[in-house]
């Protein structure tokens, strides 16, 4: 039977005063990464297909991809990769039992951020 006195229990908390951990503002990222990572394969598949369909056409998307909003594009699309990479692994360790302590886990995942940023930077230097 459900129950008919819900005014007396406590609602959960709030955005307005629930304070965000650093494990849950990273998993948000994890997503937002999955998600942004998704939309440029589709950039990458355009790419592709203008590359099969006429060299006017591909001119016209790789001109787009190598201007300078193509490269803020491109190197955002970098650190979500390594972001995802890495915290990724992150999450295989915590599947395999490790690294659930707080101080661990917050350390981890500074180290990740960090960790995408310089390996982001890498990449481009490499590239």
């Amino acid at each position: 039977m459900a129950d008919l006195n819900r005014g007396n229990r406590p609602l959960s908390p709030h955005l307005q005063i629930y304070r965000p951990q650093l494990t849950s503002v990273l998993s948000i990222f994890h997503r937002m990464t999955g998600v942004g990572l998704t939309l440029g394969v589709v950039l990458l598949v355009w790419w592709l297909i203008a590359a099969a369909t006429s060299p006017g056409y591909f001119a016209v998307v790789d001109g787009l991809l190598t201007s300078w909003l193509g490269y803020l594009v491109l190197l955002g699309l970098t650190w979500a990769l390594a972001y995802h990479m890495l915290n990724g692994i992150r999450h295989l360790v915590w599947d395999l039992g490790y690294g659930f302590e707080m101080q661990t886990a917050e350390r981890s995942g500074i180290a990740v951020v960090i960790g995408s940023g310089v390996l982001s930077v890498l990449l481009w230097l490499v590239a």
